[in-house]
Parts: C-alpha cells; structure tokens; sequence
C-alpha cells in the first residue's frame, strides 16, 4: 500500500485537501496518508524523510521555509523518495511579480481563516444579543454594554463585534430591575454607557421626531434625568464600569474598552484600535 506523508510546518490542512482532492479520481486506491504537522527544524524535517523512505511512499509538502524546503529536497534525494513541493513555486512566483520577499512564518493562512470565522461569529452572537436578546446566553458574552436609550451602545457592540470580541448590550430601563443574566455576569466584563443629559435630549428629540414617538416624555429632560439618576444607581451599586460617551465617536468608545478589559478576554486577532 502506498503511503502519502503530507508534511507541514502548520497544521497540514492545505496539503491534505489537495491529496485527497486528487485522490477522488482513484476509485478505491490503496493509499494510506500520514500526516507531519508543525515541522520547523532541519532535523525534523530530514527524520520525516527517513520515516517516509522505509516503505513505499511520496512525500508532499507545504512548508514555508525555504531552508527546510532545501532540506526535504536533498534528503528526499539521498533517500530515492518521490517528493512535490505544493507551496514553493507559487511563494518563487509571487516574490518575482510582487519584488517582495515571503515571511516565512508558519500557519499565516490558517491563523488568517481562524481570524475570519471568528469575526463572523461574533457578529452574529451581537445580532442575536442587542438590546437584551437572549440574555440567558450572556456569560458567554466578553463584553457586555449596559445604559439607557441612544447612548449608543448598539453601534458601539457592533464595531467591537466586527473586531472579533463577542459583545452584547443590555437597556436600563426605568422601574425595571436587569436581568439576572446580567447581574451575574463579572463586573470587569459590563461597561455602562453614560451621556450628558442635554446630548441625550437632543438624540431622543431627532429620534422621535424620525420614527413618530411621543417627545413626552421619552425626550424630555426631566425624564432623561431621572433615567440617568437610576442609571447611576444601578450600575454604581454592582461595580460596572463607566464610560462616558458624549461627544466621541464609536471609535474612540470601543478604544477606551477595549483598553480595559483584562487581558484574558482580549481575543489575540482583535487588531489595535
């Protein structure tokens, strides 16, 4: 039975699609694959080699060193196995067109796809936990954003999202306690949004002035107070973090966030904002 070592300075994922894709036209073909992940020494890659030459085998590759790659080639030589290296005559190719010089780093592309999918769940764990949705799902949440109406904590759960974070948003409404969920969610994780009563009056104006709701007393000032007062009240009492939003844009809001959250919650991809 012939044996297909598919070796990887990463995870082999790339290499083994394209073996098995090629098999698929080998109807029942007797053909065994093993696979070498995370090769990175010149030793590893040579002791490969030596492991694929003790029985009938090809060797397929996708490493990224160029060094390692000399070292398959000789090794491969010495030893009489057939090797096809899969990544270095498209890296040969674009460093000429491109006049750049490849990285060389292992597992870019895959962290790229982790980065990718990641992003897209977060955004749809947003989308299904604005404005208090499902809120029995917030422990899984690493950032929760808490305050009254228009102090922009949708757009601001949004941004974060397509940085990769799964963030919620929960409303403080008047004369309602939160929601349990929330309440046990650890107080490093919950930011509330605060406004300066007059900025906020003027946003509920325009937005009841948009979608036809009645300026009393959403809009009024007495009743942004009163909502802002009980805010306070609520959010000071468990110990949530306040950031105060008027005037900034979403931008800077998600910046002095993210800046701090601890550590542990900060997904490696998120990129600096």
């Amino acid at each position: 039975m012939l044996k297909i070592f598919v070796v990887s300075d990463a995870t082999g994922d790339t290499a083994e699609r394209v073996v098995r894709a090629g098999l698929v036209q080998f109807q029942d073909a007797p053909v065994t694959l093993v696979r070498r992940r995370n090769v990175r020494s010149p030793e590893q890659a040579a002791a490969v080699v030596r492991e694929a030459a003790a029985g009938d085998s090809i060797l397929v590759h996708t490493l990224v060193s160029d060094t390692l790659r000399r070292v398959v080639l000789e090794e491969c030589r010495l030893q009489g196995i057939d090797a096809l290296d899969m990544l270095g005559p498209v890296l040969e190719r674009l460093a000429n067109h491109l006049r750049l010089t490849p990285q060389e780093k292992p597992g870019l592309f895959h962290q790229l796809v982790e980065t990718h999918s990641r992003e897209i769940e977060a955004v749809e764990f947003a989308f299904r936990h604005d404005d208090g949705q499902n809120a029995d799902e917030l422990d899984r949440a690493e950032v929760v954003l808490v305050g009254i109406s228009r102090t922009k904590k949708t757009p601001t759960m949004l941004y974060l999202a397509y940085r990769g974070f799964f963030a919620a948003n929960v409303p403080i409404v008047a004369g309602m306690d939160p929601p349990e969920a929330l309440l046990a969610v650890p107080p490093s994780r919950v930011f509330w949004l605060q406004m300066a009563p007059e900025r906020l009056v003027e946003l509920r104006r325009v937005r009841a002035r948009k979608e036809a709701i009645p300026m009393e007393p959403y809009a009024s000032p007495e009743q942004v107070r009163k909502e802002s007062q009980q805010a306070h009240e609520v959010c000071s009492k468990r110990g949530w973090q306040g950031i105060d939003v008027t005037g900034k844009s979403v931008e800077e809001i998600a910046r002095e966030i993210i800046a701090l959250l601890p550590a542990e919650r900060k997904p490696s991809i998120a990129p600096d904002t």
